[in-house]
């Protein structure tokens, strides 16, 4: 009973660091093998729905099974961290960025908080194993996240929150503590295909719920590494590093509130800059607007590359 006691008191204190530290949504899932997603993973793998994302077939043991990564490890805590914004480009015929890296590249944000909440627990409750991940190791974060009870996947393979929608990243830690664990919520994408009809490159299946990576315009223009395809010529919608089509069309995203996130508020000038100010862009001005941002993952000839294919 006494043990029963303390676990629901740890997770209950973990909710509240966690929501302190300015993560919204906070869920808990067992720490075992994930078999069911291990098969859908396969299947896609199989499938070559990866294209040149090569990593993605790597650590497939790591991907479906925690205890690879954290020895010990009890429960998988996932997280939710917002980061929708209701500003955006002045010029409506400037190539297009995605919400997600206006600002400062999330990773080192994230990290940043995640890092305190492990801390917080090694402080407060016990000595733990553990480890921190922001979209950075082979964890399969959406089925976590759905596990814990944080959201379902969409049609669009987001992981969607009844109250908030999907402009979330998505963080775990895993650790070798037992904890109270939560369970799946119902799936209320219904019959709505909305996602499916926008998608520009016809990247999701037409059941829904599947996504050839290779025909996604984010993989387009941030993955892949060689030349943009030519049968995405007058398909990309804009877009020069990322896309939000399907988030933009999904109903659940009118529950989205903006994020009160200093590090994720943009450049000064990324928001003004016009289309040919973007299609003229030095080597020297890409450094500055995107200074600490995930958009250097491109780097600068990716960017032009993605914005000289737009043209």
């Amino acid at each position: 009973m006494a043990e029963k006691t303390n676990r629901s008191l740890w997770t209950q204190q973990i909710r509240q660091e966690a929501q302190r530290l300015g993560f919204e949504f906070v869920g808990f899932a067992r720490a075992e093998h994930m078999d069911e997603e291990a098969r859908r993973l396969e299947q896609w793998l199989e499938q070559g729905m990866h294209g040149q994302m090569h990593y993605m077939s790597n650590h497939f043991e790591k991907r479906v099974d925690p205890t690879k990564l954290v020895d010990g490890a009890k429960t998988v805590v996932s997280l939710m961290y917002n980061y929708y914004t209701e500003k955006k480009q002045q010029d409506t015929q400037a190539p297009k960025i995605s919400k997600y890296a206006y600002g400062k590249d999330y990773h080192f944000v994230i990290k940043r908080k995640l890092k305190d909440l492990l801390f917080f627990i090694e402080d407060n409750i016990a000595e733990v194993n553990g480890r921190c991940f922001v979209d950075s190791a082979p964890v399969l974060e959406r089925d976590w996240a759905k596990r814990a009870g944080i959201g379902w996947i969409g049609k669009n393979t987001l992981l969607i929150h009844p109250k908030a929608g999907s402009y979330y990243f998505l963080a775990e830690l895993i650790i070798d503590l037992d904890l109270v664990y939560d369970h799946p919520i119902k799936d209320y994408c219904g019959t709505c295909t909305r996602c499916i009809d926008a998608c520009p490159t016809e990247a999701i299946s037409e059941e829904g719920y599947w996504v050839d990576g290779s025909k996604c315009i984010s993989y387009l223009t941030i993955e892949l590494r060689e030349a943009i395809p030519e049968a995405f010529k007058g398909k990309m919608d804009n877009w020069m590093f990322g896309c939000d089509v399907c988030q933009e069309v999904c109903p659940w995203n009118r529950f989205s509130k903006p994020h009160r996130v200093p590090e994720f508020e943009p450049h000064p000038d990324l928001l003004d800059m016009e289309k040919r100010e973007w299609e003229e862009i030095t080597e020297e001005v890409f450094r500055k607007v995107f200074k600490k941002s995930a958009v250097k993952r491109t780097k600068y000839q990716g960017l032009k590359r993605n914005i000289e294919f737009l043209g």
